[in-house]
This record gives structure tokens, sequence and C-alpha cells, in this order.
């Protein structure tokens, strides 16, 4: 098979810590060309990387017939318009999670999606995790789902571990950003941020979250959302988001079905480590759990994506379905959270988290 030719936009943390490593890494991906309007972040990219061709913007890497799948790896407010963008001009996407900010906007991109052949994938990484995958093809054997907790409690500490895990990450003060400061709205960016990968993985494992209810404590500069929900199945969740704990990064979930469980211990991306998860199956009273030897979940949703770029393999990465259902999960929560833990369904909202 021959590589993807792939496109990066944007150089900075995520794409330096994440996507251009993975992709020159990935056996199927060829990191054909970059973009970025900071010269600071293009020119050490390029360095380091090595890409065909530097673009400073986007729209020039686009209007390349050479780039055939794009990776959108810039500030979430960006994500729709540049998806849009790119399928206009008959690119593959791999969009960064979240998916957008608002839940308009997403629908009007899936509206789009949905008239093109094109494969767009959002970066929720976790699904790559050897062990998250190996739990949910687990659990076609487990019978009727009945309860799911999972939860995702961020360190206070973590950027300590982050700095000696991630490569040195090269900043601009000139490089493009959003108007005013999405950072500075403390709780509307933690739920997007950290509240994205909660509730993908407990979607990926449990199927569609159709109602919420939600209490938010904001306490000793940290933020807690504890959350039951209810599953279209029927079954019952409960996804705990609090950022940030005194202790270690604690992340994982565990599932309680009529022919078995899952446990998982989840660990952040950048040590490439998969995560440790045990299936137990009642028909034959046994333990089961994969070794994940290659825990790196970046290089790994490259690989999918290109795969199924090339036909060779059913799109097990996000679809922007996933996305947009994300982005209503969180939505309700707020919705749910500023009515004192009141029901949402969540087929209902709109508007923003």
């Amino acid at each position: 098979m021959s590589a993807v030719r792939i496109g990066i936009i944007g150089c900075g943390p995520i794409a330096q810590a994440g996507h251009l490593p993975a992709t020159v890494k990935a056996h199927n991906a060829q990191l054909y060309a970059i973009a970025d309007r900071s010269p600071r972040l293009r020119s050490y990219a390029a360095a380091v990387y090595e890409p065909h061709v530097v673009y400073a913007d986007a729209s020039e890497l686009l209007a390349d017939p050479q780039v055939e799948a794009v990776i959108i790896a810039v500030a979430d407010q960006f994500h729709i318009p540049l998806t849009l963008q790119a399928l206009a001009a008959g690119k593959h996407v791999l969009v960064e999670k979240p998916l957008g900010v608002d839940v308009n906007s997403c629908q009007q991109l899936l509206a789009v999606s949905q008239s093109s052949d094109r494969v767009v994938q959002v970066g929720n990484n976790k699904r790559f995790d050897p062990g998250i995958a190996f739990a949910h093809d687990m659990t076609a054997q487990l019978g009727e789902r009945m309860a799911y907790r999972g939860w995702y409690c961020d360190s206070l500490y973590r950027y300590t571990v982050t700095d000696n895990l991630q490569p040195t990450i090269i900043q601009d003060a000139q490089a493009l950003r959003p108007d005013g400061n999405p950072k500075g709205d403390r709780r509307k960016y933690l739920l997007l941020t950290h509240g994205s990968h909660l509730v993908d993985t407990a979607r990926y494992i449990c199927g569609p979250i159709t109602q919420v209810q939600t209490r938010l404590l904001q306490r000793a500069e940290s933020w807690c959302w504890f959350s039951a929900v209810t599953f279209g199945d029927g079954s019952l969740g409960h996804l705990d988001l609090t950022v940030t704990i005194r202790g270690d990064h604690h992340e994982g979930f565990h599932l309680y079905a009529s022919a078995g469980s899952i446990m998982a211990k989840t660990y952040l991306p950048w040590y490439h480590k998969s995560s440790d998860v045990e299936v137990f199956t009642s028909h034959d009273q046994q333990y089961h759990r994969p070794l994940g030897a290659d825990g790196h979940s970046y290089k790994r949703q490259i690989e999918g994506f290109a795969d199924t770029i090339r036909g060779h393999t059913a799109q097990r990465g996000a679809s922007v379905s996933d996305g947009l259902a994300a982005i209503q999960v969180l939505t309700a929560m707020t919705l749910s959270a500023n009515a004192d833990g009141a029901t949402v369904v969540v087929a209902d909202v709109t508007g923003e988290p």
C-alpha cells in the first residue's frame, strides 16, 4: 500500500508533541507538507521533521494536489472552519478533539460531511490505545451492559510529568490565536479539553448517552463534575471529571455486564503505554488482558486513518457524528449543572458547553 501523503496544519504544541513525530513514525503515512503562519514554528518543524513542502498559510497547503489528507492541529475555535475548507478542497481530514466549541457548528459540519466521500476522523486518540480498543472489541462477549463508571482526574502536577515526557515545545507569541482569550473561561476550557476524552471513551465502550444529570463543584482552584448518565440501551453510568487533583493523574473505567466485566486503568498518552485492561468472561470464568506493546496512540490513530482512506479497514476513529455527540453531552452537563442536577435529554440540547 502506498503511504498516504499528509499535510499538517498548525505546528504548535499538539503538533510538536503528538502529530508531527507520530506521522513520521506511521508505517503507512508520509509527512508531505506542513503549514503555519508563524515563521518560527514552521521553520522549527521543517528542520526537525523534514516535510517535502512548507507553507505559510493553510489555504496554500489545501490547494496542493499532492496532499491527500490533512491533520488539523490548531486551536479548538478553528477546527470546524478549517475542516470545512479541507473538505471543499477534496482532502481527507483528521481534526483534533474536541470537534468544535458549540453544537450548532458541529451539526453544520455533519451535514457537509455526509454529502462528501472524504474520511473525517476526530482525534480521540484513546480509541487507538490497544487496551481500550481490546475492551471495546470484547464487549460483544459480555452480554447486556448494566453499569459503567468512568473517571478522568487530572493532576495538579501533570505538567512536571509531561515536560519530561514530551519534546521541548517551541512557542511563538505571534502565532495565530482565536479572538479573545478562550482559556480565560476556565470552566469551559477544562470541560472541552478533558471532558471530551471522558465522554468519548464512555460512548466508545457503551454506546450513545441519552440523558445526563450533573452536579458541579468548584473548590480549591479545582473543578469537579459528577454526572449520572443513561445510555441508549438503558444501562446506567457515572462519569467523574475532576481537574485538578492533588496526586497522580488518575483515569480509567469499569464496566459490569450480564456475562462479564472490564476493569481499565489508563495512562497519560505521552508514556506511549497501553492501558492496563482486564476483561472477565463468564462463559470460561477467565480473565483476558492484551499486551499492547505498541502503545503509541497518536501514531496508531494516524495509521488507522490511513488504512480507512485506503479502504483496508472500517473507521475505528471517532466520526463527525461521534464528535458532535460528545459536544452535545458536554453541553447537557453544563445545562444540568446550571439547573442543580436536573435531567437533560442530550438530543434536545443546543448552544455550547
